[in-house]
């Protein structure tokens, strides 16, 4: 049949999280049609899977101009901009209410199964640039339908596909088998049963970026408690520990996230967690007890722990991509023209360049991925830099290529820096870059005065310094 005319058809978004409605949202201010394609119940369905964690960014750097113009009318108030939410309260009186009022716009329990272009594989050139988009996706109830687009915007991150303990990308010996000890979430503590799980026991944290802390502050907080007495982690890292290992302290522009790396610090220097550096998981056995044991790929073996958290980082689903030409680099996944500023492999500053239409297209004209997704592996991410990436996306499909152009966006240094190199050598000094001297210990609280971070917003640093940069934990 023939193609119909892709000016008529909607621009599908996948993910209905924080930067999927805000591309919404500046689909309708073009004049744009959207359709969210949510395969949770409801809103941000990753956020609510970490509802308990605080932000280190305030309000102020959480929502999207375009957004807060459509909820302004409609009786919504923006909250302090000067305080930290949780994920519960970004999606409760955030998230939610703009999916709510893009109405229709938004369709739930829809699993994206496949996207192609319309009649055309990803082998065949003839016509393919003036064929409409088809999006594949099952519902709830196991039934399939499809949808026609004019443009495709993939803002559906990473969270469903946490990386393993093993220290080559692959599931460490035996850690399929102890999966009933092991999470990959940080634990809400706040939850009785969870609690029971950690309370007065040996837990091996796997992992170096602002989860991680957020796990060791959580339970050296537990260990403080009347409940706690015995809660002690085991902190298993593959680099060493340097000026760069807990963040950029009172340096950060961002105080919260900086707040949160020396809370990691004072458990550790409190002994309520014992470093392990060095170490590269390779395999995951239980002992006579049942309790873990985890195995370095030198032989080593760590002293039993009754659980494991594994915080290595987060990758993207791109199997129902299959059928589309990416450009995507090698090594993290993420679009050619993005991966050189963000790859840990060359820099440890933290900071990246803000960023638009170019840096995310792909050889298949009118497919972006955004947000989490567009860093691929890469462990460094800021909502304020998805905002300004859909921002510009947009425009370029409105056709207003000086405004996806241009820069809108400033953000925050980390006050972290060093060299280039292999980012996960433990003889590798990350220290003694080009800003800032090693942060200054401190006692944090972990709280709405020095929130932790939350998962799939923010993560460990990787960049370079300069001006007008960002982003990290």
């Amino acid at each position: 049949m023939p193609a119909p005319a892709t000016t008529e058809l909607p621009v599908v978004v996948i993910g209905a999280g924080p930067i999927g409605l805000a591309a919404a949202a500046h689909l309708v201010d073009r004049g744009l049609t959207p359709l969210v394609l949510e395969r949770g119940p409801a809103a941000a369905d990753a956020v609510r899977g970490w509802s308990h964690v605080r932000l280190f960014s305030t309000w102020a750097e959480l929502t999207d101009p375009a957004a807060e113009k459509l909820l302004t009318p409609a009786g919504w108030a923006k909250p302090d901009p000067g305080t930290y939410p949780t994920g519960g309260d970004w999606t409760g009186r955030y998230l939610q209410p703009l999916a709510d009022l893009l109405g229709d716009a938004v369709r739930y329990g829809a699993t994206v199964t496949g996207v192609s272009r319309l009649g055309r594989d990803r082998i065949v050139d003839a016509d393919r640039d003036s064929r409409p988009f088809t999006v594949h996706y099952a519902l709830a109830d196991g039934t399939e339908e499809r949808v026609l687009a004019r443009a495709v915007i993939d803002a559906s991150g990473t969270w469903s596909l946490p990386s393993p303990a093993g220290a080559n990308g692959l599931p460490a010996l035996g850690e399929h088998a102890a999966a009933d000890r092991i999470s990959y979430r940080v634990p809400d503590l706040g939850d009785p049963a969870v609690r029971a799980r950690y309370a007065g026991r040996r837990t091996a944290v796997i992992g170096s970026g602002a989860s991680a802390f957020t796990a060791l502050a959580s339970l050296a907080d537990l260990a403080k408690a009347g409940d706690g007495p015995g809660t002690h982690a085991v902190w298993v890292l593959r680099r060493g520990i340097s000026g760069s290992t807990f963040g950029g302290g009172s340096a950060d522009q961002l105080p919260a996230r900086g707040a949160l790396g020396l809370a990691a610090k004072a458990a550790v220097d409190h002994g309520h967690a014992d470093a392990v550096t060095g170490f590269r998981t390779e395999a995951i056995e239980r002992d006579a007890d049942g309790r873990l044991v985890v195995i370095g790929d030198d032989g080593q073996r760590l002293e039993p722990v009754d659980e494991a958290i594994v915080l290595t980082g987060l990758r993207p689903d791109l199997g129902f991509l299959s059928e589309l030409r990416l450009g995507l680099d090698e090594r993290l996944q993420a679009p050619l023209a993005l991966a050189p500023l963000i790859d840990p492999n060359q820099h440890s500053c933290g900071t990246v360049y803000p960023h638009g239409h170019r840096e995310l297209s792909h050889p298949e004209t009118g497919v972006y991925l955004v947000g989490m997704k567009s860093y691929g592996r890469a462990p460094t991410f800021l909502a304020m830099t998805g905002y300004e990436q859909v921002r510009s996306v947009v425009a370029a499909l409105a056709g207003d290529l000086e405004s996806a152009d241009r820069v809108e966006l400033t953000l925050p240094e980390t006050g972290v820096c060093g060299g280039a190199g292999l980012f996960d050598d433990p003889a590798a000094e990350q220290g003694g870059g080009c800003c800032v001297p090693a942060p200054v210990a401190q006692l944090v609280q972990i709280g709405a005065s020095a929130p932790a971070s939350a998962e799939g917003e923010e993560g460990p640093a990787a960049g370079c310094c300069g001006s007008r940069l960002t982003v990290g934990g």
